[in-house]
């Protein structure tokens, strides 16, 4: 559903030609989708999700969606729409179809992954998650944050998630310059007492207690313990310089932002939402090692990953985490509470996830149990044990707000009916 026609200010947004025939810019393998039934499910029940994803493409709003979905372990969607590059207003790149193939920055999704890393430290008993940061960071205790944990920081209660108002976006690109940046950082609020999202700042910190317990950078880290037993090709942070013409371009697109949410999202991004998508196209973007915001991977590849932490840990035949280890990732770090930073939500966070909820969350209705992340608040991808699936599900236009915003919960709740609970 397109609500463009009942709101005042309909012609502001950037969106993209949408064809009279969407099966031009439908890409998918039919042999690589199993027969609904091997999963518990019905055409019918494919084809009503899919629906949902083809409305929401028709909002205009995304240049591009991919959606894989796994039910009990099986492939019963993989599917793309739309282009990974041109296609929309004010853009002059020839157009390039979308493939399930094609590889795609996570921006905040990465966050999961990190977290499992430093999950992964710790049941190797490398560190300690309710140690204290400045055990191995000593200088990240100055201003008064002695007291924030590693737990903390995986769960977004540390106090430090806001940026200074003076710090050039350069910064984001260097991570000793970033850490170096939140060390010297006051906390905005107490270690541990209110849920306070870290857009940018958590994955620096996370990245450098890794670097100084292994004396590895996290992209090698990730390599030797996912990317590689797993066959993943991408599944990293960054992409090699010369194959940065291979991952699906980011735009902004929706309503402009406007105060007060300008200001509150300088405070979490250090600067404003289209500099944000701008930077997201940027060469070093590519380069950097940027944890909380730059793996890129294929729709499928963070499918498999949610449904290794479904798994328990396990996927393929390959074991990467122990499930008592899974288990501490995803299990609640606090009663909800209103976010205070740019999400101004009311939030569940595990130690690296966000949480489900009844009788609506994020991942749509009755997702208690579920846990995931979003990707720049548009792309969600999720792991949901009482369903038995696991979804990706990744789009390359960002919005912060616009029409599209039914279409998005009538796609999640598409998957979450049609899916039923076990």
């Amino acid at each position: 559903m397109d609500l463009s026609n009942y709101i005042p200010f309909p012609n502001i947004r950037q969106s993209i030609n949408i064809p009279d025939d969407l099966s031009q810019v439908t890409v998918y393998d039919p042999s690589e989708e199993v027969d609904p039934a091997e999963a518990g499910l019905t055409q019918h029940d494919i084809n009503t999700i899919w629906e949902g994803v083809e409305n929401y493409y028709k909002t205009g709003i995304h240049p591009s969606i991919a959606l894989c979905l796994r039910r009990q372990g099986k492939i019963v969607i993989k599917r793309t729409i739309g282009h990974a590059k041109g296609n929309i207003q004010g853009d002059t790149t020839a157009p390039v179809v979308m493939h399930p193939e094609t590889p795609i920055c996570q921006f905040s999704a990465s966050k999961a992954v990190t977290a499992m890393i430093i999950h992964h430290l710790a049941e190797n008993g490398q560190l300690h998650l309710t140690d204290p940061v400045c055990h191995y960071i000593p200088e990240f205790g100055a201003h008064g944050k002695e007291a924030v944990t590693v737990y903390h920081v995986l769960s977004h209660r540390s106090g430090f998630g806001i940026i200074p108002d003076n710090i050039s976006t350069d910064v984001l690109f260097d991570h000793d310059e970033a850490v170096k940046m939140i060390c010297d950082m006051a906390p905005q609020y107490p270690a541990g007492h209110t849920a306070s999202y870290h857009a940018i700042t958590g994955g620096y910190i996370l990245h450098e207690i890794l670097r100084r317990v292994t004396g590895k950078d996290i992209r090698e880290y990730l390599k030797e313990t996912i990317q590689e037993p797993l066959g993943f090709k991408y599944f990293n942070y960054g992409i090699d310089e010369n194959k940065i013409e291979t991952v699906a371009k980011s735009y902004f697109t929706g309503w402009p932002v406007v105060y007060p949410f300008t200001m509150i999202v300088r405070r979490s991004l250090g600067g404003p939402w289209d500099m944000a998508v701008k930077m997201a196209n940027d060469n070093r973007f590519f380069t950097s090692i940027i944890p909380s915001a730059n793996l890129i991977a294929t729709v499928d590849e963070m499918c498999q990953f949610f449904q290794l932490l479904l798994n328990g840990g396990e996927l393929n035949g390959v074991r990467i985490f122990d499930p008592v280890t899974v288990r501490r990732a995803i299990i609640e770090a606090g009663k909800m509470q209103l976010d205070k930073s740019m999400v101004l939500l009311p939030m569940r966070y595990s130690a690296g996830m966000m949480l489900g909820s009844d009788p609506f969350g994020m991942f749509g209705p009755n997702t208690q149990n579920a846990y995931g992340h979003w990707g720049f608040i548009n792309s969600f991808s999720w792991a949901d044990p009482d369903r038995d699936i696991a979804v990706s599900m990744l789009n390359t236009g960002k919005p912060f707000l616009s029409t599209h915003l039914v279409s998005h919960f009538d796609l999640l709740t598409r998957i979450a009916r049609h899916c039923k609970k076990d």
